[in-house]
């Protein structure tokens, strides 16, 4: 299977009928104004910024950024003030700004006014590196620290739909996950290889469905196909993986960044098992990076209202 890229990522959300309401938690960012200011443009989205209101304001005049096309809300919790945005319906979806990750996650998680749903949250970044024509996803490179056997049968799952939407429409085949470790070969010694080869099985018997899965695999054998050569393993992911499921936060988290400040590439977050999409990635990251992540989290947005608009269709 093959995933688009972010030009067609771009392409997509030019095509957007209308613009989608997306409210933006700690507004007071530059990279947050200046992509939001240049997807508003181009018609993707209507803004909607919570944070300190003077902070917002002054920040954008010294960007020379025109809010006039924002809806700005003074909060002194921007998080909660961000969900309530779409809670109440007013937003389709939301951005992470300039605060902390537990910030946003307390509010995500809260029991009576947040956006939790029964799904595991994990944030699943698509890399693309025109060097090799590669584009796959990695997970969960930014939540969940040490996922139980459950969380990462979820959060494998996240990272299927997400695939589903990117897919390019040049196959039928379901996307190659591999089941990520620091060797192929399960062993006692590293139970997280064990894990491995029990969500092979699964996906084998038909209880993993809409993909192929296999595990454990290193990151060589996952992204080269000559790895597999060198090392005699087989098998549909080898070389091809469309997917990658990390053991934990730690190995996940650093194999994405070690790519994304070493690698000529292009990358961008969303975070899913929330009540709607949630573009995410670091307050390190640049304006394009923040650009990428947007349209990425467009395009989960639209292909489920894409799905749902073919099943009205087919009743």
């Amino acid at each position: 299977m093959s995933l688009v890229g972010f030009g067609s990522l771009y392409q997509l959300a030019d095509q957007l009928p209308r613009p989608l309401p997306v409210v933006a938690a700690g507004g007071a960012d530059r990279t947050v104004l200046e992509a939001l200011s240049l997807a508003q443009r181009r018609g993707w989205v209507a803004p909607v910024l919570t944070g300190s209101m003077t902070q917002m304001q002054s920040l954008a005049k010294d960007l020379d950024i025109d809010l006039s096309d924002f809806r700005l809300i003074d909060a002194e919790d921007p998080a909660a003030a961000a969900v309530a945005e779409v809670k109440a319906g007013r937003a389709k979806m939301l951005m992470k700004g300039q605060i902390a990750t537990p910030s946003l996650m307390k509010a995500l998680l809260n029991r009576d006014i947040g956006l939790r749903t029964d799904r595991c949250i994990c944030q699943v970044v698509l890399m693309e590196i025109p060097r090799d024509s590669r584009r796959f996803l990695l997970t969960d490179t930014g939540i969940t620290i040490q996922p139980t056997f459950d969380q990462k049968v979820d959060i494998l799952k996240s990272m299927v739909d997400v695939a589903h939407a990117l897919r390019d429409g040049s196959t039928d085949e379901p996307p190659r996950i591999g089941v990520m470790s620091a060797t192929e070969k399960a062993s006692e010694a590293m139970p997280d290889t064990l894990e491995a080869v029990e969500l092979a099985r699964l996906n084998s018997i038909g209880q993993l469905t809409g993909c192929l899965v296999q595990g454990p695999l290193s990151f060589d054998l996952a992204y080269a196909s000559d790895a597999g050569e060198k090392k005699r393993i087989e098998g549909s992911v080898v070389g091809a993986a469309d997917g990658m499921l990390f053991p934990n936060l730690l190995a996940a988290n650093l194999t994405v960044k070690a790519i994304m400040y070493t690698a000529d590439c292009r990358f961008g977050g969303v975070l899913c098992g929330a009540a709607c999409p949630v573009v995410f990635m670091s307050r390190a990251d640049s304006t394009e990076t923040r650009l990428n992540s947007l349209a990425l989290t467009l395009r989960m947005l639209t292909a489920k209202d894409d799905v749902t608009h073919k099943s009205d269709d087919n009743e």
